[in-house]
């Protein structure tokens, strides 16, 4: 079932008023794809991208093309490693934040 448009620019509007809500949006998405949940983590890191930097600014960041990133991060989208990675640590330091993997049994 889609999003609703209210339901998106609830979120939206939350997430650019809460840097916590920010946080752990981005921490989240990375989260899924570390766990082996690929197609769910870059739905999450396509809607953090939507929600604050946009795919505009992230395509000027990475020298790549916007349109480019919006398929990596669309549904049939099959991202490197290396652009996955690098669109990640870039997200990470325009939010002013370092995330760690941590061990958990």
């Amino acid at each position: 079932m889609p999003l609703t448009r209210d339901f998106k620019e609830t979120i939206q509007a939350r997430i650019e008023r809460d840097p916590a809500c920010r946080e752990e949006l981005l921490k989240e998405g990375v989260e899924r794809l570390l766990s082996g949940d690929v197609d769910t983590g870059k739905a999450v890191l396509r809607d953090y991208i939507n929600a604050t930097i946009g795919f505009q600014e992230l395509g000027g960041l990475t020298e790549k093309s916007p349109k480019s990133l919006m398929r990596m991060f669309g549904p049939a989208g099959n991202p490197q490693a290396r652009n996955l990675f690098e669109v990640i640590g870039r997200l990470q330091k325009r939010e002013g934040l370092h995330l760690k993997v941590h061990a958990v049994r």
